[in-house]
């Protein structure tokens, strides 16, 4: 009579070593009570299993910073502080293209140039930055109006640093 045991595709032969440890498990459990650290210790390395331990979101960001960082020509470093914000932040299209992180960043530099509102506001927020970072007062151009002479970010400047930053995008995308 056939073993029920025996090596078959549905059953495959069991390894010594395994059932060994399998037995040494057990006889260890007896001794002890068992809690949910356990378990959670137990699963803990399946969590992970297969997957990148950085997960898309933060990949996709990473991509982002790197080509900004890489890429766009600020010295003061308010613009790119800014724009790593809203391109990564919480209200960015970031997490619709997390398999191509730059469409992401092309959309927002696409809606910065074209929504002279969007540009305005953003401009600002680079001024603001650019105030806490020199600890001097920004001088925050007007819509419409010419900016100060001593102003570091104006719309015109932000703009064309954004253009230039979209040209590079495209060329090496």
């Amino acid at each position: 009579m056939p073993n029920s045991a025996s090596a078959s595709p549905s059953n495959p032969p069991s390894d010594p070593d395994s059932d060994l440890n399998s037995k040494i498990e057990q006889e260890i459990r007896l001794g002890r009570s068992f809690s949910l650290a356990d378990v959670i210790g137990q699963q803990a390395g399946s969590f992970l299993h297969g997957d990148a331990a950085i997960p898309r979101l933060v990949k996709a960001a990473a991509a982002v910073n790197d080509f900004i960082n890489r890429q766009l020509s600020d010295a003061p470093g308010a613009l790119e502080v800014v724009l790593r914000s809203w391109s990564t932040g919480e209200g960015s299209s970031l997490s619709q293209h997390l398999d191509q992180p730059l469409v992401a960043l092309r959309e927002l530099l696409l809606l910065l140039i074209d929504r002279p509102e969007m540009l305005y506001e953003f401009t600002r927020q680079v001024d603001v930055k650019w105030g806490e970072m020199y600890d001097e007062r920004p001088h925050f151009q007007q819509p419409h109006q010419p900016p100060h002479p001593d102003d570091e970010y104006t719309h015109e400047s932000v703009q064309a640093k954004l253009r230039e930053l979209l040209e590079r995008l495209e060329r090496e995308h």
